[in-house]
């Protein structure tokens, strides 16, 4: 006799939580950390934890709204995909009213973190909600979607800044240059998956637009200035020896991520894009807060 015991149907709350993928919250929020604790190193020598907490509800819902509107849009896209064919809003295990339940509530929460945060936050907020969306939309009008990720991921670290100094510096923008390039080169690599069937189904991108190798070494050259922005920001926040250590093993692994996807192999498109880049986001973090710690941030 069969006494296997069906999986329970997953609520609604955990098929969104699914559908925006929110354990890939890690490849932004430590750079809103970075940003956050070396203002305030900068300005008081100690962690303003209420200001933390709230920039991390801020981060995570605003990502969520970008992750839940991009899904939303492009579901016709997505059933015409078989990478993507198997999404919650294609196969209907999660409905489009549901899902934009859950778009709405997230944008209810990341505006009252801003609203928390400050009156300049909350005025910034609409820019950085309208700059998540419109890379949702870019695959429709241009080329180089990821030119419009790697802009709305420069408002993450930058936004943190502002939160708790309330204004920008330099430091603020080399790190959101840092991170938008980071992360709108490896989708550049990610995307090269999609080649084919975006020539198929009308879906615009730059790989699908200029070929595979091309986009490799366009990823390549994106994060040359990755690189660069890490190391403009080490400089002009002024941090030591710790920071420059993980800039230069997070070049390393950005190296090693271009070696082991190629034109003619992307079989290992994903342990560059999740392996790798979880490392480069952790890892960094942890280099930058032990440089803060050994250089006074006091927890």
């Amino acid at each position: 006799m069969d006494t296997a015991v069906a999986p329970k149907p997953r609520s609604r709350v955990r098929k969104f939580l699914s559908l925006v993928m929110i354990e890939h919250s890690v490849f932004a929020l430590p750079f809103a950390y970075i940003g956050a604790l070396t203002a305030m190193w900068a300005q008081t020598r100690t962690v303003h934890w209420a200001q933390l907490v709230l920039i991390t509800v801020a981060m995570v819902s605003a990502r969520t709204v970008a992750m839940s509107a991009n899904r939303i849009l492009d579901r016709r896209f997505d059933a015409l995909n078989p990478r993507t064919a198997r999404r919650e809003l294609v196969t209907g295990e999660l409905s489009v009213n549901s899902a934009w339940v859950g778009t709405l509530v997230a944008l209810v929460v990341f505006l009252g973190s801003a609203a928390a945060l400050s009156w300049l936050c909350l005025a910034l907020a609409p820019i950085a909600v309208a700059l998540l969306v419109l890379y949702s939309y870019g695959k429709r009008f241009t080329d180089f979607p990821q030119a419009l990720l790697a802009l709305a991921q420069f408002v993450a670290p930058v936004g943190a800044w502002i939160a708790v100094t309330g204004s920008a510096t330099w430091a603020a923008t080399a790190l959101g240059l840092a991170v938008g390039t980071w992360i709108g080169g490896f989708d550049l690599i990610y995307s090269c998956q999609d080649a084919a069937i975006d020539r198929e189904i009308g879906s615009r991108s730059f790989p699908a637009r200029f070929g595979i190798p091309a986009a490799l070494r366009a990823s390549s050259v994106v994060h040359v200035v990755t690189v660069g922005g890490f190391a403009w920001f080490g400089a002009a926040a002024g941090l030591g020896s710790l920071w420059w250590t993980g800039v230069v093993l997070t070049a390393g692994v950005l190296i090693y991520e271009h070696v082991i996807v190629r034109a003619d192999d992307l079989s290992r498109v994903n342990r560059a894009f999740f392996t790798a880049n979880g490392v480069i986001g952790i890892g960094l973090f942890g280099f930058a807060l032990a440089d803060l710690i050994v250089h006074g941030l006091g927890l």
